[in-house]
């Protein structure tokens, strides 16, 4: 079989950090962490774990690699510290929102079936109360930068999901910029194709969550905090594809594709 025909692995997966159990159900998972792990070896092959633009952790703890209370054995160092944030994740029993927030950000994901038709980046009539919800703690929040990516399965071509998972984040992006049309925010809009899936991509199920649009922001003191809201989220982080960026308007870098795919 020719290389351009064969089919591609599967990309690894992350472990979900919430599942939904029963009808209607919201179900939080809160991990709490602050720990000094080894750090793992470094690799050449190593992917991020999120898209770029992501929030970063906050600093380690200084520790102290010659401290007397240190157990190592002879001729042990200490890896350098890594810190893992709390993280909370709500929900909605279907999986068709999801809403995390760490103590530096909010993350909103939306699955593309609750948002579009198939193959499309056009928004459907129930889409503007979801996104108006997510404008909602977008002011709460009083957050000035957003940003706004757009992702798909591994379904058709590599070059259209890349194509029509921008074409939804601007879309999305197009309606919370008339919601917040007075907040003077900057977007940040990405389509990332089938990059950074969080689901299996083998399967139906798998898919249609790794079809979403997710809508991040800086989580700040004067905002609501915790997971009140029944919208739920997720994360992600790349290398640029095309970035458009601006107040109040959007910049195109990428021009349209085939019109086949997730």
């Amino acid at each position: 079989m020719p290389a351009s025909q064969r089919p591609r692995a599967p990309r690894p997966v992350g472990r979900p950090r919430a599942l939904a159990l029963g009808a209607g159900v919201l179900v939080t998972v809160v991990a709490q962490f602050a720990l000094v792990l080894p750090a793992a070896p470094a690799s050449a092959d190593d992917e991020p774990v999120g898209p770029p633009g992501a929030a970063a952790s906050s600093p380690p703890p200084a520790v102290d690699g010659h401290a007397s209370g240190l157990k190592l054995r002879a001729g042990a160092t200490l890896a350098p510290a890594r810190v893992l944030d709390i993280v909370s994740v709500v929900e909605s029993q279907g999986g068709e929102e999801r809403r995390s927030d760490t103590p530096d950000s909010v993350t909103f994901a939306l699955q593309a079936e609750v948002l579009f038709s198939k193959d499309s980046a056009k928004l459907s009539p129930d889409a503007s109360s979801r996104i108006s919800a997510i404008a909602d703690e977008i002011e709460r929040q009083h957050a000035s930068n957003v940003r706004v990516f757009g992702f798909t399965d591994n379904l058709g071509t590599s070059a259209h999901g890349l194509v029509l998972s921008k074409q939804r984040a601007e879309a999305v992006h197009s309606l919370l910029e008339q919601r917040l049309s007075d907040a003077g925010i900057t977007y940040e809009i990405r389509g990332y194709g089938e990059e950074f899936p969080i689901a299996d991509n083998s399967t139906e199920d798998g898919r249609k969550k790794n079809r979403r649009v997710e809508v991040s922001f800086p989580r700040t003191d004067a905002g609501s905090g915790g997971t009140d809201g029944g919208t739920g989220s997720g994360a992600g982080a790349a290398p640029d594809t095309g970035a458009a960026t601006g107040t109040g308007t959007t910049t195109n870098s990428d021009d349209a594709g085939p019109t086949v795919g997730s």
